[in-house]
């Protein structure tokens, strides 16, 4: 019988407090059962699929907590505004839990429907910012990739340390938002001021 009080949402807790402390490549089933003071082989009865399937537990979780925090940060939004507020949450989820971050699946597996759904549940919410400039259609999968690499692209940088020179960073995530506005504003098929 499973432990009392551990169940997948527990274990995955663990798992991502490890990861949090010492990176992605630490995740282990030893070292969350270390967390979790069970044996590793217990937590079989909790994540089915062993690592592989802690793993993309922790791919669903992570998936479900940046969109969940995109679309606080976008509620009650619209157009240039919902952008910012977008991109800074999303920089923000990113540089807050870096390691979380790199266990984030850029490349959702299109058969897992429960990844799928926290990544759809996310990517929309790119999408209801862009509706705000009515960009629709194939005009806007164009639009939400743009939106997307700049949020990871940035983070990412920010994360491996890429940015060196003394000028301020959020003076740059500034004209980044701006230039990425902008762009909207003039992109095919919007339909003008958001």
């Amino acid at each position: 019988m499973p432990r009392a009080g551990l169940t997948p949402d527990i274990v995955v807790d663990h798992a991502l407090a490890l990861i949090d402390e010492e990176g992605p490549e630490a995740l282990t089933l030893a070292g969350v059962a270390a967390r979790a003071t069970v044996a590793a082989p217990s937590l079989y009865k909790h994540v089915p699929g062993g690592l592989a399937g802690l793993r993309r537990l922790v791919g669903i979780r992570v998936t479900a907590d940046l969109g969940a925090r995109l679309a606080e940060a976008v509620a009650g939004t619209r157009g240039d505004e919902a952008v910012e507020a977008l991109l800074r949450a999303y920089h923000g989820y990113a540089t807050e839990y870096p390691n979380r971050y790199a266990a984030f699946p850029q490349s959702p597996v299109t058969a897992d429907e429960e990844l799928m759904t926290a990544a759809g549940a996310l990517v929309g919410t790119i999408f209801q910012v862009l509706e705000g400039y009515g960009i629709a259609d194939a005009e806007a999968v164009h639009a939400a990739r743009t939106v997307r690499a700049i949020a990871h692209g940035f983070a990412s940088l920010v994360i491996g340390g890429a940015f060196q020179l003394s000028e301020e960073l959020a003076v740059t995530q500034q004209r980044l938002v701006t230039l990425l506005t902008a762009g909207l504003h003039q992109w095919p098929g919007a339909t003008g001021p958001a």
